[in-house]
């Protein structure tokens, strides 16, 4: 290391303890504030305004540099999840005396070079936007406009603002309310050896409103609780009293009419056979005629699935999946909206990452005890595959984390190719390895061998040793290539309102904050998917047709195909977004979000019917 560059790694240290000295009096954690205290404002990212996940570092724009020591200095100590986030906060280096009404400063870039005024150019023919922080308060402006030179002129110029004013109204020792206001006067047209002075005004209002309010105006409450939305959840509603219904219609006249036709067959055989054997005066053996339906496969129905190991992995991160979210929409209607928790940045984001390393234990656990459910045998062929519960764990372990981490690894590839705020540093990603392997790793396999030695009832029936044929000619509704495309319109149908929101908070500058109706479609979805599950786990026995699981875990996972469609044409019809980087991170994060809902609800699809299944075979009478 050179003498030059030890003397300017001291001045950085300086320049750091100086500034976080001055955290500690202006305390920009508790935000309350002295007359005259430094408030700091903080910038971003600058980006097309249709494009949310093109953003970059706000000074990859060639804006002014201003005198201050403090001036592109980090925001201290970000946390894991504001990092993912795209929250990296550089200091503007402008000082705004809180409660003083002042011209906060100014700076002139050099003349631009034909570089920089091409990516002022752009930025302002793609709309750019910037986003700012003040007082964990965000606010937002324009790079510019795209204007005629005259009135009679048709041809448009790029235009940058230059004055930009900041309204701040506080109430005692708080800051409540800020708004930025771009001067349309202050426009300069952009172009080759022009400088730009870009000023910063303040104006300070006292208000009486409280600080514990002061997220709400971010909060479209008229946006998100239309009345469409309310007639949504009702229709939703409606759907499970209709489907729960229909299933209990199954239950208490299909399944009895099944009952009484099995026991009459049965007994009237007998008496025939009885009769005739006593009117030729010799014994009779009775055979009874052969059943026909569900009761057929009485035998078969409780068989292992195919690849019991992947099954045993899927339904344990499944399991794990369905904690996970209800977990974060409990900690969102507890937590973030009410006071000041709401204010802190990639808060949703680091209760997922808690609960993602805490619920591994749970996908440990569904998936050992399922896989040992059928490894209970004393056959030597099961005692082999008996001893393959170390592959299942190692599969439940490493199925979400590698898939996930395939799609990160290539999207960050794309960011950093494109260099935006969205790159995962290398010591972030060694942060998640560290998280997983020393957190959700043990937590799994403490939860598999809990699963393997948990208590665990048997099959209400025996199974055969050697299976059964399945019926080659069955009725179109009892075929799975039908019956699982059809399994999943319904829970589309319950659930695609709220999905409209969801991708609207996600993609187009929304605050998502009715948790409450999250909630209820949550439960309303998982209701649906097992009443749709049961039907088709029914409809798939009564045509003789043992290899349920599949058929249920698909069934229930079905939903995702609806949503990934759903997806395509929210994209072509609701944005406008454009370009290979925002095109591949859509399509990207709605690839995982319609993966993880199909194992999600795929689970809670088996896990009705294996309870439905497990009913029905109970009150068999087996010969």
């Amino acid at each position: 290391m050179t003498m030059k560059g030890f003397q300017f790694s001291w001045k950085n240290t300086y320049l750091l303890v100086s500034v976080l000295s001055m955290y500690i009096e202006a305390d920009m954690y508790t935000h309350r504030y002295k007359k005259n205290d430094v408030v700091d404002l903080w910038v971003n990212k600058v980006g097309p305004y249709s494009n949310p996940q093109e953003a970059y570092e706000y000074y990859t724009l060639p804006f002014c540099e201003s005198n201050s020591e403090k001036h592109d200095l980090p925001a201290p100590n970000p946390s894991l999840a504001e990092i993912l986030g795209g929250h990296t906060l550089r200091h503007t280096g402008f000082e705004i005396p809180f409660g003083k009404e002042s011209h906060v400063g100014e700076c002139t870039t050099e003349a631009l070079s034909k570089g920089q005024a091409s990516k002022f150019a752009a930025a302002v023919e793609h709309q750019y936007f910037y986003q700012m922080y003040l007082d964990d308060l965000p606010v937002w402006g324009m790079v510019g406009e795209m204007l005629p030179l005259s009135k009679t002129d048709k041809k448009l110029v790029p235009f940058v603002y230059q004055d930009r004013h900041l309204s701040i109204s506080y109430n005692d020792d708080r800051i409540v309310k800020v708004d930025l206001a771009s001067d349309s006067a202050s426009l300069a047209q952009v172009k080759e050896g022009v400088a730009l002075t870009f000023r910063l005004s303040i104006t300070w209002t006292k208000t009486d409103e409280h600080f514990h309010s002061r997220f709400d105006r971010y909060l479209d409450h008229a946006f998100f609780k239309h009345q469409i939305h309310w007639f949504s959840v009702f229709n939703s509603f409606m759907m499970v009293l209709f489907l729960t219904g229909l299933v209990s219609l199954i239950f208490l006249r299909t399944l009895r009419r099944d009952y009484a036709r099995y026991s009459s067959s049965s007994s009237t055989a007998a008496l025939e056979a009885a009769e005739e054997g006593d009117e030729k005066g010799h014994a009779t053996n009775v055979n009874v005629p052969e059943d026909s339906g569900w009761k057929q496969v009485h035998g078969d129905v409780f068989r292992a699935p195919v690849n019991l190991p992947l099954f045993a992995s899927l339904l344990g991160t499944g399991c794990q999946l369905i904690i996970l979210c209800l977990s974060v929409i409990l900690f969102a209607l507890a937590g973030p909206l009410h006071g000041d928790a709401y204010e802190e940045r990639g808060e949703i984001l680091h209760a997922s990452l808690v609960s993602y390393a805490l619920s591994s234990v749970v996908a440990g656990y569904a998936s050992g005890s399922y896989f040992m459910k059928y490894t209970r045998s004393n056959s030597k062929k099961v005692k082999v595959q008996s001893q393959a519960w170390q592959g299942v764990m190692v599969l439940t372990v490493l199925l979400l984390p590698s898939f996930l981490a395939i799609f990160i690894f290539m999207l960050n590839i794309l960011s950093i190719y494109y260099q935006t705020l969205y790159i995962i540093p290398f010591f972030t990603i060694c942060k998640l390895f560290f998280i997983w392997i020393f957190t959700s790793v043990p937590l799994s396999i403490f939860g598999t061998l809990l699963g393997r030695h948990a208590f665990r009832k048997d099959f209400p029936c025996r199974v055969n040793s050697i299976p059964r044929p399945i019926p080659e000619e069955t009725t179109w509704y009892g075929q799975p290539k039908y019956l699982i495309p059809l399994s999943g319109i319904l829970p589309f149908g319950s659930i695609f309102i709220e999905l409209y929101y969801i991708l609207t908070s996600l993609w187009n500058y929304k605050y998502y904050h009715v948790y409450g109706f999250l909630f209820g479609m949550y439960t309303i979805l998982g209701i649906v998917v097992s009443m749709t599950s049961i039907i088709s786990t029914y409809f798939c026995l009564n045509a003789e047709n043992y290899h349920w699981q599949w058929n249920a875990f698909f069934s229930g996972a079905s939903a995702s195909i609806y949503v990934f469609l759903y997806g395509m044409y929210y994209f072509w019809f609701k944005t406008t977004m454009y370009g290979l980087l925002q095109t591949s991170f859509y399509f990207g994060y709605m690839t995982l979000i319609s993966i993880s809902l199909g194992c999600l609800t795929g689970t809670v699809g088996f896990m009705s019917s294996a309870k439905f299944v497990e009913t029905i075979f109970r009150n068999v009478k087996v010969d």
